[in-house]
């Protein structure tokens, strides 16, 4: 979810070797829209993260998990390592492996008659981000992990309950394992399972972390995120989120549209200097453009092309009923006939 606000988290890269080169550092940030909403769920978040459990932001696209993942890590103080979920990750990727070959070879020829070698050869290691993270006590964030396949997640399950990763090779230090540092931490993001492209997550992971389920936002939480995110009006956020709100009533999938479907409308009529009144062709293009394919959605997530323009025209009536008054009928028509949408000049 990059829709609470903007990745208002300062990203930092970390000094250090090349391992330590991948660790971000979070600071909170004082334009982070936080609602009573929010604050709730931030604050049962950390006290779990506290007491030593990973936790598990579950919900649809657009719920805002992912900002909401970097708002928590960053409470904790800690550099953190971002993971997004792959359909071709294995262990390794996660874990490490084995990169190269080294050999090194020793001529001893102190006595000139004598030619004494001795060579030794061994495999070297390289650490990725979840053995650099349990060594260090960093957070690890894991963006949509069920788009991993389960078995790739599987050294997760021991970090989080035996608190030791267990490296499958001897990676040149001697070690089998690795203790996972006190202060190491998870945060999982994922979407629901009948999302294209995603894989359903092994119940023994699911087992071990404290899962959040999140849907969308009240009403006050997203029209102070749709102003904070765009720079318009309390007012005219106010008018979008209603209307969006009615348009989510309204659509054939219940999660669509979302808040990022707020944000643009907002973002248009700000860059455009307009209003979100019934009346102007700005706003009504904008809402028939970004909100019209959400009503057009099949229950399987399909658009259906065809009903554009009667889409077109729920989303005029809508607009309607949230505005107070009609959407006058040459301009209603301009917009459903795909004709000019603004009278306004765009600010540079």
């Amino acid at each position: 979810m990059n829709d609470l606000s903007t990745l208002e988290e300062t990203l930092v890269a970390q000094p250090g070797g090349e391992a330590e080169d991948d660790a971000l550092a979070l600071e909170p940030s004082k334009e982070f829209v936080v609602t009573p909403a929010i604050l709730a769920i931030t604050e049962r978040a950390l006290a779990y993260l506290h007491t030593g459990y990973a936790v598990h932001l579950s919900g649809p696209a657009g719920t805002g998990k992912t900002t909401l993942a970097f708002h928590i890590a960053a409470q904790l103080g800690r550099p953190a390592v971002l993971l997004h979920g792959d359909h071709e990750f294995g262990s390794s990727d996660l874990v490490g492996r084995e990169s190269g070959y080294r050999k090194s070879r020793v001529v001893d020829n102190y006595i000139s008659s004598v030619v004494k070698l001795e060579e030794e050869g061994r495999a070297l290691w390289t650490d990725n981000r979840i053995t650099t993270a349990c060594r260090l006590g960093q957070t690890i964030i894991y963006d949509e992990f069920n788009r991993s396949k389960a078995e790739a997640n599987n050294p997760f399950l021991s970090i989080l309950s035996e608190g030791v990763l267990n490296v499958p090779r001897l990676h040149g230090r001697g070690e089998g394992y690795v203790s996972v540092h006190p202060l190491f931490r998870a945060i999982f993001t994922s979407n629901p399972s009948e999302y294209a492209g995603v894989h359903r997550a092994q119940d023994a992971l699911l087992d071990r972390v404290i899962t959040i389920e999140l849907g969308h936002y009240d009403r006050e939480t997203e029209i102070q995120i749709t102003a904070s995110r765009s720079g318009v009006s309390l007012t005219a956020a106010t008018r979008i989120v209603d209307l969006v709100r009615l348009c989510r009533n309204e659509s054939r999938q219940p999660h669509y549209p979302t808040i990022r479907a707020c944000i643009a409308v907002a973002r248009v009529l700000a860059y455009c200097d307009a209003d979100a009144e019934p009346n102007d062709p700005v706003f009504l293009g904008a809402c028939g453009d970004i909100l019209g394919p959400a009503l057009r959605r099949e229950a399987n997530g399909d658009t259906v092309m065809t009903d554009q323009v009667a889409a077109t025209g729920q989303v005029m009536r809508l607009i309607r009923n949230v505005c107070g008054a009609d959407v006058p009928a040459d301009v209603a028509a301009a917009i459903q006939a795909g004709g000019p949408r603004s009278r306004r000049r765009a600010r540079p």
